[in-house]
């Protein structure tokens, strides 16, 4: 009788016709329809096309033997996969078997093949290919879960953007990027105008809400692979752009600013009456005595400036300028 379980794909290969068909009967009584071969190579040729669970082959075949077919598909084998080989073998010196078992064999029947051993041996491999399958499906959920936990540390809750942790470790990959090709690197600054007049009035779920419609059209603002978008704490976000200069840094935090005004969320809390972003814009080429930190320092005096400026407005500044300045 054949056990319950997956169905299997089994292989035989074996040249002698008499003994073919009578372990492909054995098979047909435990619900299996075997593939077979009668030469090492066809035998190749269908483990390629076919990947069966188990293999059922003879030791000496016309054309190539059963160890050489055996050492060649173990060298096939991807990490992840595992055939069951079951040797079928006439030979009883221990140097033979041990042979098979060298170049990949799992077990071996001897000739002629007992249906009540072959079923108990099939049944056996059965189970430990429903096993490594099983190890496979578990590994497989797992590293999925760790994706998805690792994705969960680096983004932000509300908004869906890199969080702060996740900019420090992309920026400043960028930033060796850009220094190891000599292009320039900017930060931008973006902050939501009076974002706590927002919050008072409307409510922390609307205030939410804002963030998120800020945080869209950040995403939209800055569509290249390489470009950092974050969330860098309450109403502040920052985009670290590699291979860009001060004006198409400009250009890009225009871009935003003009979306933002362009939502036309109300505000009446604000002397703009809708919701506007101030956007501080901070360039240079990443080398030799220049700061990753000074440059964001730099943004952020420039952000600080577009709010004294009125706010709703771009304002870049040169990279140290921070250090030359007091801010009050």
């Amino acid at each position: 009788m054949a056990s319950k379980g997956m169905e299997l794909k089994v292989l035989v290969v074996e040249d002698s016709k008499v003994t073919l068909k009578a372990i492909c009967g054995y098979l047909e009584r435990m619900g299996i329809q075997a593939l077979t071969a009668e030469t090492g190579r066809d035998a190749l040729d269908l483990y390629r096309s076919e990947h069966p669970d188990i293999i059922l082959l003879d030791g000496r075949l016309p054309d190539i033997d059963g160890f050489e077919v055996a050492r060649e598909i173990r060298a096939m084998e991807k990490k992840k996969d595992w055939t069951a080989i079951i040797f079928l073998t006439s030979m009883t010196k221990d140097e033979e078997l041990a042979r098979g078992i060298e170049v990949g064999g799992d077990d071996y029947l001897l000739k002629p093949v007992s249906e009540i051993v072959l079923q108990a041996k099939v049944n056996a491999m059965r189970r430990l290919v429903e096993m490594q399958r099983s190890l496979i499906d578990l590994t497989y959920k797992l590293n999925q879960a760790n994706k998805e936990l690792q994705l969960l540390s680096a983004t932000d809750g509300l908004t869906g953007l890199s969080n702060r942790r996740m900019y420090d470790e992309l920026s400043l990959r960028e930033w060796r990027r850009c220094e190891r090709t000599k292009k320039s690197f900017a930060l931008v600054m973006v902050d939501v105008d009076y974002f706590k007049f927002y919050n008072d009035h409307y409510g922390h779920q609307a205030g939410d809400e804002c963030l998120k419609a800020v945080a869209s059209q950040m995403r939209r603002a800055a569509p290249r692979a390489s470009d950092v978008v974050a969330r860098y704490g309450g109403e502040e976000f920052v985009f670290a752009l590699g291979e860009t200069d001060m004006d198409g840094a400009k250009w890009v935090a225009n871009h935003l600013r003009q979306r933002i005004a362009d939502l036309n969320i109300l505000h009446i809390a604000s002397p703009l009456r809708h919701v506007t972003v101030s956007c501080g814009v901070a360039a240079v080429m990443p080398g030799d005595g220049v700061k990753l930190e000074m440059l964001l320092q730099s943004a952020d005096y420039a952000l600080y400036q577009a709010k004294q400026q009125g706010r709703n407005r771009v304002v870049g500044v040169e990279y140290g300028q921070a250090n030359k300045e007091i801010i009050p």
